[in-house]
């Protein structure tokens, strides 16, 4: 006689769960194009992870008892995996803060494109920054410490035993005003030599009203912050890094990691 081989129970229940944490990561890991892409890879990409993380499944027990105390499990664990990826997007936030900064100051909000990712209007130094925290994400190894943490997790706090404390959820909300720290750390300097500029402009324009003042001024802000830009290019990497370092601390507190 032929017998069909059973799934247990317990290992269905371990790869729900770990299924539901890691899918609620990508929903807001900023990955480029993977918010704009087709819902196919996205699945795929949450599967490979889910099995590749197999030697760290849960075995719940007791296993649970009825569909809804499952369900609620598996809400839990996409909370947590929400948690995560809004951390993680705070990162990459910092510099499209700094982009939206300088476009503002030095003109360049005029000329705007479609952002794949939100399918708006956005400027050009928004997608170069998104694109170059992206690049820096996966540059310094940094999905590879997503991926530690995530699977030190599922030991330290497996599914249906995680209880976050209130100072890690503090923190994690915390992390948000970084988005501001970080642009404004970033562009400040740069923001100083803009308004610099426009009050020099206009002392320039009380001075002699025949000055055709406001026709130099979006020139040469645009001509300064592009040579601003390409010296803060130099410290992007080293800021990031320390953003990412802070991050990935208070998301290792959020878990019981360390």
């Amino acid at each position: 006689m032929h017998t069909e081989p059973a799934i247990p129970a317990s290992l269905l229940y371990g790869f729900l769960l770990v299924l539901a944490r890691i899918a609620g990561i990508f929903t807001f890991l900023p990955l480029p194009g993977l918010k704009a892409g087709p819902d196919a890879p996205k699945i795929a990409l949450s599967l490979a992870l889910t099995f590749a993380l197999y030697a760290r499944w849960p075995v719940l027990q007791p296993a649970p008892s009825s569909m809804v105390q499952l369900a609620g499990y598996m809400l839990a664990e996409a909370g947590i995996g929400l948690a995560i990826g809004l951390a993680v997007s705070f990162l990459i936030e910092g510099l499209a803060m700094a982009a939206q900064a300088i476009s503002t100051q030095a003109g360049f909000a005029y000329a705007s494109t479609i952002d794949p990712n939100t399918e708006a209007d956005a400027t050009v130094l928004i997608l170069i920054a998104q694109t170059i925290g992206a690049m820096l994400f996966f540059a310094m190894g940094m999905d590879r410490q997503l991926l530690e943490i995530l699977a030190k997790s599922l030991q330290t706090n497996p599914p249906g035993t995680f209880a976050a404390s209130k100072p890690s959820v503090e923190a994690l909300t915390m992390l948000g005003s970084g988005v501001f720290t970080t642009g404004i750390r970033l562009v400040l300097p740069l923001m100083t030599l803009l308004f610099l500029i426009d009050l020099s402009m206009g002392l320039l324009g009380r001075l002699n009203s025949q000055l055709q003042v406001m026709a130099l001024a979006f020139p040469i802000k645009m001509i300064c912050a592009m040579a601003a830009l390409s010296f803060l290019v130099l410290l992007i990497p080293k800021l990031y890094q320390q953003s990412a370092a802070t991050m990935f601390s208070v998301v290792g507190k959020f878990l019981g990691i360390g």
